[in-house]
């Protein structure tokens, strides 16, 4: 192997693929990244057995060859080196060692074989069709702070994707829920994505998608079938293992009867309940909201601490109703809302509340209540 890769494109690409390379892992060739050059291109592919980012480069190829080299040393190297720097990659002449080359940097590597690196994209995808980055970010965004964390309930660890149909328009709905609280958000249906499989899309996953679509220019290819979905960033490929589970029937906990109507300005509602919820002990983290008549009042008492109590002024002319809440919850669903006001509808203190940015809204936020 003999290659040369301005430092700029290789520290990029590096630092796509590695971050999927777990820290520690008792199969030594899953810490390193496979670095196959051929034909002016350096291809860099990583892999956790679930996960697989690859990665095309263009690169300056004396000898064409593919290996294997240690992943968070070689991104650590490259990162160290000074910008604009040139470095060149080629076999040392002993078996299993590269020579990396930088100015006057030279590193020996110890390389594993490329045959030993294993291939987890093999299979054909059923359905595909392509999203703007934009909507992309608004599907993960909104939805992801509701994935549940609880690994006995492994179908909730990550995002429910399906295709949908709703008063005769076709709709791409994301979804994720932890049993406390649910998220659900959805847009127009791209060409390709009607019949498409309802698959849940793995936390890690997730959150490299949400990485990489920082970085794209233009539209994301999405393909997928029932155990695996790829997702293309231009010459960035990531392909994914899928959550082998059933997603719960979300819409059974989505409120249709709630009658009373709660209008609060969203960023006025956001502080008041970070203000009053520093009273709050870890563990609870309860905040009671009493309604009445044009006003809100927000209260936490915490038997160790102390209370906390605020006044605002909100849109509501239902009977009086008490009802608690989590307070990390409300602050992280007035974190997503897009407008300028927030929409409660609520039923009575033990069951689910509505929330969203105004009546048909395309993101909607569902929140179980707390003893207070």
């Amino acid at each position: 192997m003999k290659v040369t890769i301005e430092r700029a494109a290789l520290l990029r690409a590096l630092g796509h693929v590695h971050r999927v390379v777990e820290r520690r892992t008792t199969i030594p060739i899953l810490a390193n990244v496979l670095i196959d050059a051929s034909a002016g291109t350096l291809l860099l592919k990583a892999t956790d057995l679930d996960l697989e980012i690859t990665e095309k480069v263009p690169a300056d190829v004396g000898q064409p060859s593919a290996t294997t080299l240690p992943a968070h040393t070689l991104y650590d190297i490259v990162r160290k080196l000074p910008e604009g720097a040139q470095v060149s990659i080629e076999g040392s002449g002993e078996q299993g060692q590269l020579t990396l080359r930088s100015g006057r940097s030279r590193f020996n590597l110890q390389s594993l074989p490329e045959s030993d690196f294993p291939d987890v994209t093999s299979g054909e995808f059923t359905h595909s069709f392509s999203l703007a980055p934009a909507d992309l970010k608004k599907l993960i965004l909104k939805t992801q702070f509701a994935i549940s964390s609880e690994e006995t309930r492994y179908y909730l660890n990550g995002i429910f994707l399906h295709a949908t149909e709703v008063e005769g328009h076709q709709l791409l709905r994301a979804v994720a829920t932890d049993g406390h609280r649910l998220a659900r958000v959805e847009l127009p249906a791209p060409a390709g994505a009607a019949g498409m499989p309802g698959v849940i899309l793995p936390r890690k996953a997730v959150a490299e998608v949400l990485r990489l679509v920082e970085d794209a220019d233009g539209a994301v290819a999405i393909e997928l079938s029932t155990n695996k979905m790829r997702f293309s960033f231009g010459e960035t490929v990531l392909t994914t293992k899928l959550i082998d589970g059933t997603f719960p029937d979300y819409g059974r906990v989505i409120p249709a009867n709630n009658d009373k109507r709660l209008t609060v300005e969203r960023g006025v509602f956001r502080e008041a309940v970070d203000r009053v919820s520093t009273i709050s002990s870890e563990r609870g983290r309860a905040v009671k909201l009493a309604l009445s008549e044009g006003k809100l009042v927000l209260s936490v008492t915490n038997p160790d601490q102390g209370s906390a109590v605020e006044e605002i002024e909100a849109d509501y002319d239902g009977p009086p109703i008490d009802i608690g809440f989590n307070s990390r919850y409300l602050l992280d669903i007035a974190d997503q809302l897009d407008s300028d006001t927030a929409l409660f509808r609520l039923a009575d203190p033990g069951s689910p509340t509505l929330i969203q940015d105004r009546d048909g809204a395309s993101a909607l936020y569902v929140l179980m209540p707390m003893r207070v």
